[in-house]
């Protein structure tokens, strides 16, 4: 199957220009980021959505990114956020804290939490604080961010004590004392090790479920999370311009979630098990996106291109590294190191040409690898990248710009 749409599918995209010619040649070809921009409002432009501009049912806004480029897309206000509560109120673990009208606490980013407060502060019309108040970081009557640093590593005693009285302040918001936490894996295990050092444990409100979104969890903080938190831990797949693909149950399996929506499976090279993500979905009615590549790689439980045996999400396209066996994808080197080496909390790999690699990491307890587990991933990375590889412990690795980890690091 080549993904091409249905016949209907083609009659709701027809006045739109970006897909004029495919639908004159009766074949649509796989559709790049760069198109989506060139030319971008106006290859998009059609009366009905001139309309929804005007009326305030449509707006343009960038998509996250991570470490790379962002895109400037076209949507209804709170496109994402919908397709949240839809899919936490369907989820069959956690469906229940919605039903219960736990609220909402949004762990993630900095730059998540400036946006509220952007919004928050156009709609009174005035300029955000450069330090938002816990009001102004409510994005709905559901929802608060309590994030303000951009390095989590960074945090300090009385942010972790800000954080955990914010979370209190929202279990309490609910007759039963429960309340849904939503996370950066990364952020989320940040706070539980600084909380358990400083003694802070005992303060820190137990969620009665958990999200991480945002960005690739690896497995060892997924199985951190797991061990610290009683409830389920769920992982959520999407972007900004689609919406939520797909959700993992309790234990860690994927399911689709894909309402007015398809996905395809491409090797991103002939014979390759890793797959490029190819997504047609109406779901968003001003920007349908036909047979577009989302810039996301996931490899299955047989090997097979078949979108409903998803095993795991693998990392970004753009982030792959050329390898003897073929591209490497940061799911590849999670898998190896939470094999070799479950104590590693950070990692980042540098790579340069004709150098050797350098993995850098910290630890969940602070200290190096035993000599064992050192020898063991610096041999799981060889084989799996084909370069020679030292490890170097870090106490501290820097996040991004973005807020977000970079797992590859090239470097000149």
């Amino acid at each position: 199957m080549d993904g091409q749409p249905t016949a209907g599918i083609v009659e709701q995209i027809r006045d739109i220009p970006i897909y004029r010619a495919s639908i004159e040649r009766g074949h649509f070809p796989v559709l790049e980021k760069p198109e989506i921009a060139d030319g971008f409002p106006d290859n998009w432009m059609t009366p009905a959505l001139e309309k929804a501009l005007e009326a305030g049912e449509a707006e343009f806004v960038l998509s996250t990114g991570t470490n790379h480029a962002r895109m400037q897309i076209i949507r209804p206000p709170y496109f994402l956020l919908n397709s949240y509560y839809r899919l936490w109120s369907e989820h069959p673990d956690i469906s229940a804290t919605w039903e219960d009208g736990c609220r909402r606490v949004s762990l993630t980013t900095v730059l998540a939490t400036e946006h509220v407060a952007r919004v928050n502060a156009r709609k009174r019309g005035a300029e955000p604080s450069p330090v938002p108040d816990l009001d102004d970081r409510r994005l709905d009557a559901r929802t608060l961010y309590v994030n303000l640093t951009l390095d989590p590593a960074l945090w300090t005693r009385d942010d972790v004590e800000r954080m955990l009285g914010e979370i209190e302040t929202a279990r309490r918001e609910h007759p039963q004392g429960r309340y849904h936490l939503d996370c950066s894996g990364y952020h989320l295990a940040h706070l539980v090790h600084k909380a358990r050092a400083w003694g802070l444990w005992e303060a820190f409100p137990q969620p009665a479920s958990i999200i991480h979104a945002y960005e690739y969890t690896p497995a060892n903080v997924r199985w951190y999370l797991h061990e610290h938190f009683g409830c389920p831990v769920i992982d959520l797949f999407g972007s900004t311009e689609l919406g939520y693909l797909y959700y993992s149950d309790r234990h860690g399996r994927y399911r689709p979630y894909l309402d007015d929506m398809s996905v395809e499976l491409i090797p991103v090279v002939p014979g390759s098990t890793l797959y490029s993500l190819i997504v047609t979905s109406v779901r968003n009615p001003y920007m349908p996106l036909i047979r577009y590549r989302s810039g996301d790689c996931a490899r299955t439980l047989d090997g097979t291109p078949d979108p409903t045996k998803i095993a795991g999400f693998c990392g970004r396209e753009k982030e792959l590294l050329a390898a003897p066996d073929g591209p490497v994808a940061q799911g590849d080197l999670d898998e190896r190191i939470s094999a070799a080496a479950p104590g590693v909390f950070l990692h980042q790999l540098r790579v340069g040409d004709g150098t050797p690699a350098r993995l850098l990491y910290t630890t969940f307890d602070g200290g190096p690898l035993e000599e064992a587990q050192s020898a063991a991933l610096e041999r799981g990375v060889r084989e799996l990248t084909g370069l020679p590889c030292a490890l170097e412990h870090r106490e501290h690795i820097p996040i991004g710009k973005s807020g977000k980890y970079a797992w590859l690091r090239r470097e000149v």
